[in-house]
């Protein structure tokens, strides 16, 4: 006997190539995994509960692979200084950009910090996602990345939501190291990344890899060290210029690089062949008004998996909404909505390291993210618009949406 089953639905499973539709369809789950999907008229067996989905679409729950959620503070004046003509790199050499944002989150307390983050998360987890991935990287110092990377656990512990976490201490240069970078990328490698790692506190390492951050060399001695703890690497790569940072990314097998608007061909290619993924952050791309775009047509012949994310964080992408990247992939990007669509599901889950979600398929996790919608492309369609009417983690229906609800 399955322990529930949602009937009355129409599916896109994620499996093959495309969407997997399955018109008229179900999904039975017993002990927190999906135990069948398919059509209604083939369900096997009895359940203990059933769920009249009245004719929504379900979707594997979605995944945000990208975002800095927990931080202090926000950056609204240097949004004012961007229009009145100020570029990002031009702030960040002021002083501002993200060492503005580490003053404040070195001055927060780890409650401060998740109040501030909980509303963000629920944002997110309102849109139907089930799984988000959260960086430091605001600290920059021993005490505030491992902070940043408790408050991000408590968020996962306290949220019906799954948390995972990446070390990011390496994403600038911090005034008590102040024209010393390499002193710094050391000290990342050689205190910081290993207490995170000894802690338990990172599920992952990311670095931000670029002029105005650190070098190839700098960035690869983090990875050294992320190597010898046994985490996965991510990357910042190539989002300013070409910078070498697919092809770093690719040498280290890392799980993802992300932005990569100006990544040459020949570093798509090597992410490609390492199995790396494409992390598209059309919001921060739209938001410091990038006129690059990533080269799409190179990464789909490479063949190249393509995830979206929100990159949600309080500089460069503002973004409360996931369903916006998808829209956003499909204008800016030209993205199909297939490609969208997987791009905050199965792939998403790949650019974790995370195989058990991501698709509607036995075995695999019961997260699910149900919509008020006639067809997948709506929610690639509209622009502001919440069609979510509940979230299922780990087989259980967390929460009931805006109105009409499950019957």
């Amino acid at each position: 006997m399955f322990d529930r089953v949602w009937l009355n639905a129409h599916l896109a499973t994620m499996q093959g190539e495309g969407l997997g539709l399955v018109e008229d369809g179900a999904v039975a789950a017993r002990g927190g995994r999906i135990a069948w999907v398919g059509p209604r008229a083939a369900l096997p067996g009895p359940a203990a509960e059933t769920v009249d989905c009245a004719g929504a679409w379900i979707l594997p729950g979605l995944i945000d692979c990208h975002t800095h959620l927990v931080f202090g503070g926000d950056r609204a004046a240097e949004f004012e200084q961007r229009l009145e003509g100020a570029s990002y790199e031009e702030i960040a050499r002021a002083g501002g950009g993200i060492l503005s944002t580490v003053r404040a989150t070195r001055a927060a307390s780890e409650d401060a910090l998740l109040a501030a983050a909980r509303p963000r998360l629920a944002a997110l987890m309102a849109e139907g996602v089930t799984t988000v991935e959260i960086k430091s990287g605001y600290g920059l110092d021993l005490e505030t990345e491992l902070r940043q990377l408790r408050v991000a656990r408590r968020l996962g512990e306290t949220a019906a939501v799954s948390v995972r976490t990446t070390l990011l201490a390496a994403h600038a240069v911090p005034p008590e190291f102040a024209g010393r970078r390499a002193d710094y990328a050391r000290h990342v490698a050689e205190v910081i990344l290993p207490a995170a790692a000894g802690a338990g506190l990172a599920d992952a390492v990311d670095a931000f890899c670029e002029r105005i951050a650190f070098t190839l060399e700098e960035t690869a001695l983090v990875f050294e060290a992320a190597r010898a703890a046994g985490l996965p690497v991510k990357l910042h790569a190539d989002q300013l210029c070409d910078f070498g940072g697919a092809a770093l990314a690719a040498r280290y097998g890392a799980l993802s690089a992300d932005h990569l608007e100006y990544a040459s061909t020949a570093g798509i290619a090597a992410m490609a062949r390492a199995g790396s993924v494409a992390v598209l952050l059309p919001g921060a791309c739209y938001f410091i008004r990038e006129e690059r775009r990533p080269d799409i047509a190179a990464m789909r012949a490479a063949g190249l998996r393509l995830a979206l994310a929100s990159d949600l964080n309080p500089g460069s992408s503002p973004a409360l909404s996931l369903l916006l990247m998808l829209n956003l992939g499909c204008t800016l990007f030209r993205l199909t909505v297939a490609e969208a669509l997987r791009g905050v599901t199965v792939v998403a889950a790949a650019a974790l390291g995370l195989a058990d979600r991501g698709r509607l398929a036995p075995g695999l996790r019961c997260d699910l993210a149900l919509y008020r919608i006639a067809r997948p492309a709506e929610l690639c369609y509209w622009i502001g618009g919440n069609p979510c009417i509940g979230r299922v983690v780990g087989g259980h229906v967390v929460e009931e949406q805006r109105g009409e609800g499950l019957r």
